[in-house]
């Protein structure tokens, strides 16, 4: 697996690369849903938010998906709102491309209290916590991030759905996988894509139209860095939106947005090195167990973390039979059908890519998931049942939940995420996402007013 720790074009937060002169920089803290929130500061600003950080109230991290205080979270108005400091993430620097009117920056930062603790709901810390555990067992984790997304227009059909780039009125659906001439048309937009990334220093590696008209994936490589390639994929998705803009489309992530099409999801591949820098999966002995006990951890806590992979309403449209996202508790080898995949490979590209996912969900929350599944399998020894051959969505299996409300109860109950998340984090989350079903639950359709007035 290739492995490349570099960030081209960044730099650590204060400084600039030599003949680029920022004059805004752009604060970016990604909230517990993945949305990025922040402010806009004068370059002139750069070397106080290297010594102070950025003040921002703690209260972000109880907003829904609309910015709208989940009152239920006791974050707002009942604590004084108050503010905690946001501090920049080293080698996150660097400049925006895709902004053309000023010359821009923008640097992560992550949130914490007044006395410098980390704030126990930024998502960061909660991936941190969990890489710690790793280093303890004398393993490092080594990650890659696959990001599907959808180029629409701004046109509308008959029900308000946004047209897909290459949609064709007429005739038959297209699916057009793997298909060149739809990367020759929007060769352009990838092009500046890819030179985005590396001036960001995002792995960005190979480009493929996927299943659907309008439907890419691009692969981001592998960092033996967890926080790092977390980075990489709350960026990436934030540049491939910017540059959409630019060529007259909107880029969307939304899990699914077209029923007759596949959703787009996020697959995670993961391997282990130890100490030596050895693939503890393939290169060292015991490594097929090490594997399969960390398979069974994903499988074992599948259900209870659902809801940091799909964290939508919207997505839990994705999970459906012959979709290619998974609905059952299965593994298994070179097999697209089920949940965790080990895909081809020898000893020294040994992995095990998780399919769960969605391409809305946060991408600290959905690795820091993962890998405390793994870290519980492997440190319990857990045996994994017998991996699936063929299609998986007509087999038996315990299912995954099936809508946003059955996944939060499951996680709000759940003794796994709060030993690997946090009482709180986990109380916090559960009541946000479940304030959002409700949400969703209150909303008469369309569909239903055209059936039933």
């Amino acid at each position: 697996m290739p492995v490349d720790d570099s960030r081209a074009g960044g730099a650590e937060a204060g400084q600039a690369d030599e003949g680029f002169r920022p004059e805004i920089i752009e604060v970016l803290l990604p909230d517990i849903n993945g949305v990025l929130r922040g402010k806009w500061l004068p370059a002139s600003g750069a070397g106080k938010l290297d010594s102070d950080g950025v003040p921002m109230p703690l209260s972000l991290f109880g907003l829904d998906l609309w910015g709208r205080e989940v009152m239920e979270t006791e974050l707002h108005v009942e604590t004084g709102d108050v503010d905690g400091v946001c501090l920049p993430v080293p080698g996150t620097l660097c400049a925006v491309p895709w902004i053309s009117e000023q010359p821009t920056a923008q640097v992560l930062v992550s949130m914490h209290e007044p006395s410098g603790t980390p704030w126990y709901l930024d998502p960061r810390h909660r991936l941190q916590a969990v890489v710690d555990r790793f280093a303890e067992l004398g393993l490092t984790p080594v990650v890659a991030f696959e990001l599907e997304f959808y180029l629409v227009t701004d046109r509308t059909d008959a029900a308000g759905a946004p047209i897909p780039f290459g949609h064709r009125p007429a005739g038959p659906s297209r699916q057009n996988m793997y298909d060149m001439s739809d990367l020759e048309t929007v060769a352009p937009l990838m092009r500046e894509i890819r030179a985005a990334a590396r001036a960001q220093g995002i792995l960005a590696d190979a480009v493929i139209s996927e299943a659907a008209p309008g439907q890419f994936e691009v692969n981001l490589l592998h960092r033996a860095d967890p926080m790092r390639a977390a980075d990489d994929a709350v960026l990436f998705r934030r540049l491939v939106k910017g540059i959409a803009r630019r060529h007259g489309w909107r880029a969307t992530f939304m899990p699914k947005p077209y029923y007759e099409f596949a959703g787009s999801g996020t697959h995670v591949h993961v391997s282990l090195i130890d100490a030596e820098g050895r693939n503890a999966f393939g290169e060292v002995e015991g490594g097929d167990a090490l594997l399969a006990s960390a398979a069974a951890g994903l499988l074992a806590s599948a259900r209870e973390t659902a809801l940091v992979h799909v964290h939508s309403h919207n997505g839990f449209r994705r999970l459906a039979p012959g979709a290619y996202a998974p609905t059952t508790l299965s593994w298994g080898y070179d097999n697209r059908s089920v949940a965790v995949r080990v895909p081809n490979g020898g000893p020294k590209a040994r992995r095990l890519e998780h399919r769960i996912a969605g391409a809305d969900a946060n991408p600290y929350l959905v690795l820091a998931a993962i890998l405390a599944g793994m870290h519980a399998g492997i440190v319990s020894e857990l045996v994994p049942p017998p991996p699936l051959t063929g299609d998986a969505y007509v087999q038996d299996g315990d299912r995954l939940p099936v809508s946003l409300r059955e996944a939060a109860d499951v996680f709000a109950a759940s003794d796994f995420v709060r030993i690997y998340f946090g009482a709180e984090f986990q109380r916090i989350f559960a009541l946000m996402k479940l304030s959002e079903a409700a949400e969703f639950e209150r909303i008469i359709s369309g569909i239903e007013y055209d059936a039933y007035l």
